[in-house]
């Protein structure tokens, strides 16, 4: 396979770029900023910055993870839905190892905002699973998981849950070294895996900081366990073959024996980025340029019936990105920061067919501005409010253009407060949105729906959380959500190659509405940690697509309907220190997660994740991380119409990781092995489980480097 990037022309507004000197032309009128290294500061207890308000982990009203240093390193992959597939109430699409995105409590897609430092992705990762989201866990300085009602705060649709892939592309300190350099290495057996990420970030003097950052990842097609279809497919195929009745272009019996390696997933991308930023005691603004060039491959949805089609699609995706971001923290008055956040991307893929001729064209450009406004605090009273505005521009060209030229548009009010009193704190927040989404087919599409559709969404929720004791807190919160339809849900008419479906979306549909309940329990010491959340959504309107077990185009149809829904759910995870031996550490920690869905009259939704439950022991000290685990997830059962059962699989990881010269040194070495029983596992929340297993025994081998 030749996998050659295509390449696009940058895209560099002036407009930011003439942004940076209102705040360089006033530099002599402000202190000089102490010199603070970011990159070696001792980080508070996992401080969350996704939201209108910073706070401590243990203060956060709903559900919430955060991956960061030695912890986000052994977890890497290529793709932000793999990175974070361990997380409790995470699944992952599993679209093959490149097109992974995250599933938060059983929902995808739409209801899942993907967020670059606080700004959507500007992508299509959202239109449909086999689309890889244009985004690079490599470079990632820290990754964030929100669920529950903060999450709302970046849009409605958000619903779902945020991921927040935070990097340090504008810097926001100057640091105290003339360089400072990360860099990260990776080898994985399964795939050939071979990816290296770096940065550096460097003192210009006068406030002024530059940074610069790059990565390369390619891998070969990814090693299975067993073979590629489950075996009701395999049966199925070789039925076909055994009849001779099925398409004399497509060897069926081939189709069911394919073991060994999944065909049609290597994958081969580069990124680089650059930023400038100017930074005093009074706040900061920055710029920066980022290009990623991406080339994958779809795993194939194999034909086992005459009259199913098969192809073998790859997809070169290409995105030049601008982001800036401004702030300013005034000395006095009402507010103690202000900040604007503004990403602007233009965003291409291809799909190619097996002779590399390109097919379907997409096409997307989208400018995502966010001001906020932080209160200062007064007593126990504090409180952020804002403005968001989404504008995207989306095309799909050529002969299996499932959706016609659209655009979207949408403005944003937002407002959090928050009071304190005492052992009890006490949290509202309210968001209201106004979406336009506008269907332009051209004259030679008239499958397609033309005009407009409009929504206003309301949003609101409150909580409160109690201190039980110094060590135990309880939170509950309440709230009810709207989001409006997307320009997928609503103008999809045609078949989807990436997917090897025909989609159907419905101009009718209402607003999405939920009222939501959920209970956390958190409480530890530095030697036990705890933390339980229970969950419940009462849906109206629900949108979802579901097969229709019709064929059109020689592809399955799945069309978009509406109906009440209820997810509810559970996450379980907890940490205790067994045993001290000196300088060494024996800890032990478990963790469940389950999720179930129903849509009322039609019975379980689609591609819900099963029970889960994973426990491992480690061992540490100052120089190395030893750690074992195993992570059962049961069989899925409960399956919509045309959907089938997922059964359960058993697996057994081990990772140990070495610090020659101990946490303070520069350098950490991480040898990690995988599915070491080579299990045949598959993800339920996956469209392609069916004829894509995940990866068989696979070690890999990290090498970290920071200067």
């Amino acid at each position: 396979m030749s996998l050659r990037p295509l390449r696009s022309r940058p895209l560099i507004p002036a407009l930011f770029l003439a942004a940076l000197a209102p705040v360089a032309a006033h530099a002599d009128d402000a202190p000089a900023p102490a010199p603070v290294d970011a990159a070696h500061l001792a980080a508070p207890a996992e401080i969350v910055v996704t939201g209108a308000l910073s706070r401590s982990r243990q203060d956060v009203l709903s559900g919430v993870a955060v991956l960061s240093g030695a912890h986000l390193d052994q977890v890497l992959r290529a793709s932000v839905g793999e990175t974070l597939a361990h997380v409790p109430g995470v699944s992952a699409t599993s679209f093959g190892p490149t097109a992974s995105r995250p599933v938060l409590r059983g929902m995808q897609g739409e209801r899942v905002r993907l967020l670059v430092d606080g700004i959507g992705s500007i992508d299509v990762s959202n239109t449909s699973a086999d689309h890889a989201p244009a985004v690079n866990p490599l470079l990632a300085e820290r990754i964030e998981v929100l669920r529950g009602p903060q999450s709302l705060l970046y849009g409605s649709a958000a619903i779902g849950g945020v991921v927040n892939v935070i990097d340090r592309r504008i810097p926001t300190r100057v640091p105290d070294e003339a360089v400072h350099v990360d860099a990260i290495a990776t080898y994985g057996t399964a795939a050939r895996e071979r990816s290296f990420a770096g940065s550096a970030e460097a003192p210009l003097g006068g406030g002024f900081v530059a940074h610069v950052d790059g990565s390369r990842q390619v891998s070969g097609d990814q090693a299975i366990p067993g073979h590629a279809m489950t075996p009701a497919l395999r049966a199925q195929a070789l039925a076909t073959a055994a009849a001779g009745t099925g398409n004399p272009d497509i060897d069926y019996a081939a189709n069911a024996n394919v073991s060994g390696h999944l065909p049609n997933s290597a994958a081969s991308s580069w990124a680089v980025g650059g930023g400038l930023a100017y930074v005093n005691d009074h706040g900061n603004i920055g710029i920066a340029y980022s290009h990623t060039d991406s080339l994958y491959g779809v795993p194939l949805r194999f034909a086992t019936l005459p009259d199913q089609d098969q192809e073998a699609p790859r997809i070169a995706m290409v995105q030049d990105r601008v982001d800036l971001r401004a702030e300013v923290k005034p000395a006095t008055g009402l507010f103690d920061k202000l900040a604007l956040r503004v990403g602007n991307a233009a965003y291409h893929h291809f799909e190619l067919d097996d002779t590399g001729a390109i097919g379907t064209r997409f096409f997307n450009h989208g400018t995502e501005a966010r001001f906020e406004a932080s209160q200062r605090q007064r007593g126990g009273w504090r409180g952020a409010s804002g403005v968001q505005f989404v504008a995207r521009d989306f095309d799909v060209q050529g002969d299996e253009a499932f959706l016609p030229k659209n655009t979207t548009r949408q403005l944003g009010l937002f407002s959090v407060q928050e009071v304190a009193l005492g052992h009890l704190t006490l949290e509202a927040g309210a968001r209201y949105e106004h979406s336009s989404l506008t269907a332009l087919p051209t004259d030679v599409q008239p499958q397609f729906w033309a005009g407009t559709r409009r929504y206003d969404t309301l949003s609101f929720s409150g909580g409160a959380a109690y201190q039980l004791t110094p060590l135990w807190k309880l939170a509950v919160n309440v709230s009810r959500n709207e989001r409006a339809p997307s320009a997928e849900e609503l103008f999809a008419n045609g078949p989807h190659a990436g997917t090897q479906s025909y989609e159907l979306g419905d101009t009718g549909l209402k607003t999405e509405r939920a009222t939501s309940v959920e209970a956390i329990l958190r409480g530890g010491n530095g030697d036990a940690s705890f933390e339980a959340s229970v969950y419940h959504s009462w849906f109206a309107n629900f949108i979802y697509d579901t097969p229709t077990g019709d064929q059109q185009d020689g592809l399955p149809v799945y069309a978009y309907a509406q109906g009440a829904a209820r997810y509810y759910g559970f996450e379980l995870q907890g940490k205790a220190t067994i045993a001290r031996f000196g300088a060494w550490r024996l800890a032990a920690d478990a963790m469940a997660d389950a999720v179930w869905a129903d849509i009322t009259g039609v019975g379980p939704a689609p591609r819900i994740p099963p029970l889960r439950l994973l426990g491992g022991v480690e061992l540490t000290s100052a120089a190395w991380d030893i750690r074992a685990e195993v992570e059962r997830v049961t069989a899925q059962n409960r399956v919509a119409a045309n959907e089938t059962a997922t059964p359960g699989y058993t697996m057994v990881n081990a990772q140990i990781g070495w610090r020659p010269w101990g946490q303070q040194r520069p350098v950490s070495i991480t040898l990690g092995a995988n599915n070491l029983l080579n299990v045949d596992a598959r993800r339920h929340a996956s469209l392609m489980k069916d004829y894509a297993p995940l990866a068989g025994r696979d070690f890999r081998l990290s090498v970290r480097v920071s200067l």
